[in-house]
């Protein structure tokens, strides 16, 4: 029994001093996870700004979005907001050309379909699209903010435009540190 009690506080210190194992990723968590959610409310806020705007039979363009200190730059982070807001306005019912299918589009290895100013015009006129979604992002220590706009290439006149921001945590710190 002695040796009971003198086991017991040891054992309740050990307990204690264990951490707890680290969650798995599950359903409930990544449902939860800010970034889906956020990219879809900016393409929604861009459809409703867009609503009655944009011809139904034109197709739309989505750029990679660009870190905006280095313009020719992204990371896993601009490339997945581009996908998921370019998702999103299709689900919304317009038309997005998917640029990683053509060949004709200035790729700059790991980076994405960046388009230069220049070139935007041309590469819109030779789809036939009516507008580019554009967009960059800017970091810093624990945000990150972006900017998406759905511009129209032969004017460069801003049709919608979107500003948020993304709390640098976990997941979102990963995808900016893949560059």
């Amino acid at each position: 029994m002695r040796k009971l009690a003198l086991l017991l506080p040891l054992l309740l210190l050990a307990a204690c001093s264990t951490t707890p194992p680290k969650e798995e990723p599950n359903y409930a968590t990544v449902a939860s996870n800010q970034f889906v959610a956020a990219n879809y409310k900016a393409a929604d806020t861009l459809l409703a700004q867009l609503s009655g705007r944009l011809l139904a039979e034109k197709p739309l363009i989505m750029a990679t979005v660009v870190n905006i200190d280095a313009l020719d730059q992204t990371s896993t982070l601009g490339r997945l907001v581009s996908e998921q807001i370019s998702t999103r306005l299709s689900q919304g019912g317009l038309k997005m050309i998917e640029m990683k299918l053509r060949n004709n589009v200035y790729l700059k290895r790991n980076q994405g379909e960046l388009m230069l100013t220049r070139e935007i015009g041309e590469v819109a006129q030779n789809h036939n699209a009516q507008a580019v979604v554009v967009g960059s992002y800017a970091e810093t220590s624990d945000m990150v903010f972006i900017n998406i706009k759905v511009v129209q290439p032969q004017n460069n006149f801003v049709l919608a435009g979107h500003d948020y921001v993304l709390a640098k945590e976990g997941i979102v710190r990963s995808m900016l540190l893949q560059r």
